[in-house]
């Protein structure tokens, strides 16, 4: 059974569950593979306050606390369908507590899976761009992972991150976080200048680093440029790390 550590945000876990399907081989209903969501937002305190130091409590614990749940519930392989939490600062703590308590759950990691994703499936790309969250931004998990295996890596320039990108995750008014199903006009259009610029800076391809940004840009492809959706990415790896047999080919 898949299991999904969902409201981080919440309709990133919704995502993730739906792609898990989109991705599976099936011609009925009881031939899809079984998933179960825990969508726990109130317990999950938010990853980049955590980060940038504006809240105190690691997220982890709880998100620990979600993923034995789902072990619970018979989960064997999970996700965490939040790029954020996948700084070493949440990540590591997370797999030592899961390690301490015994737990026989399989968590995948997003970012080394996208990583991986990128040099079996993209082996011509060398300049990746990231649009991230600012938690993300700061902690350096993509462009670790990615220069690790031979990537070059372009972020957007920090005022634009903090003036355009975070804010069209984070903003009271038009952020994904607050107005997710239909996305706000002015989210998008942050995140398109943001990718404008990455493109500009020779980026071939551009990581969708934030799980919420794929509610706002579902093209595969703009101008040329591959857009890569490490949701999407994620929900294949749990099918084939639960049953290779089930995943539909690219």
């Amino acid at each position: 059974m898949i299991g999904i550590v969902g409201g981080v945000g919440p309709y990133s876990g919704l995502d993730l569950l739906k792609k898990v399907f989109d991705n599976t081989l099936a011609t009925n209903d009881q031939e899809y593979i079984d998933a179960v969501l825990v969508s726990a937002s109130s317990k999950i305190k938010d990853r980049t306050e955590y980060l940038i130091g504006k809240i105190k409590e690691n997220p982890a614990i709880a998100i620990v606390e979600v993923l034995f749940k789902l072990q619970n519930a018979g989960v064997t392989v999970a996700g965490i369908p939040c790029n954020t939490a996948h700084s070493e600062k949440i990540f590591n703590v997370i797999l030592v507590e899961l390690k301490k308590a015994g737990s026989t759950i399989k968590l995948l990691n997003m970012i080394e899976e996208t990583a991986n994703f990128m040099t079996v499936n993209h082996p011509t790309v060398t300049k990746i761009g990231v649009l991230s969250t600012t938690g993300t931004y700061k902690s350096g998990v993509y462009t670790k992972a990615l220069q690790f295996k031979g990537f070059e890596v372009i972020l957007p320039p920090l005022d634009m991150q903090e003036s355009l990108i975070h804010p069209s995750i984070y903003h009271p008014i038009y952020g994904i976080k607050t107005v997710s199903n239909p996305i706000h006009p002015q989210a998008r259009k942050n995140l398109l200048k943001g990718f404008s610029y990455l493109k500009e800076q020779g980026a071939q391809a551009v990581i969708l680093g934030c799980t919420e940004i794929p509610l706002a840009i579902t093209e595969k492809e703009i101008d040329t440029i591959k857009i890569i959706d490490p949701t999407s990415i994620l929900a294949r790896a749990l099918i084939e790390h639960l049953n290779p047999n089930k995943l539909k080919s690219l």
